[in-house]
């Protein structure tokens, strides 16, 4: 039986995408409110003595992060590759993977009704 937590984070961060045909809106510098959702999975029998996947609390060096490195910046300036959603969500896993090791996934958010997410 696999259990899981999620807790969700905003930043807010310009970017622009490209490869985009001429006049697509994302191809212009624009700016999003964004969500990102981590998510932990624990088997039952690998739950912490006291019956949590993770402590919520332990997910505050991630907060401080998110601050610190995406929170009002230009992610063209901090992603290597094209900061799409997809590539934002991946990109957040696999910095975060080695530190959570519970990390089952990452969800971004741009909108309130779209999401991406990387899950491998």
């Amino acid at each position: 039986m696999t259990l899981r937590i999620s807790k969700q984070f905003a930043f807010s961060a310009s970017h622009r995408l490209e490869g985009l045909a001429e006049g697509h809106q994302c191809a212009r510098l624009h700016g999003h409110n964004y969500l990102v959702e981590v998510e932990l999975a624990a088997e039952a029998e690998q739950l912490t003595p006291v019956g949590f996947v993770r402590d919520y609390g332990d997910l505050a060096p991630f907060k401080r992060w998110i601050d610190d490195t995406v929170d009002h910046q230009h992610l063209n300036d901090i992603v290597r590759a094209n900061p799409t959603a997809e590539n934002l969500a991946r990109w957040m896993y696999e910095l975060w993977a080695r530190q959570l090791p519970e990390l089952s996934a990452v969800r971004i958010s741009e909108t309130p009704r779209t999401w991406a997410e990387f899950r491998p």
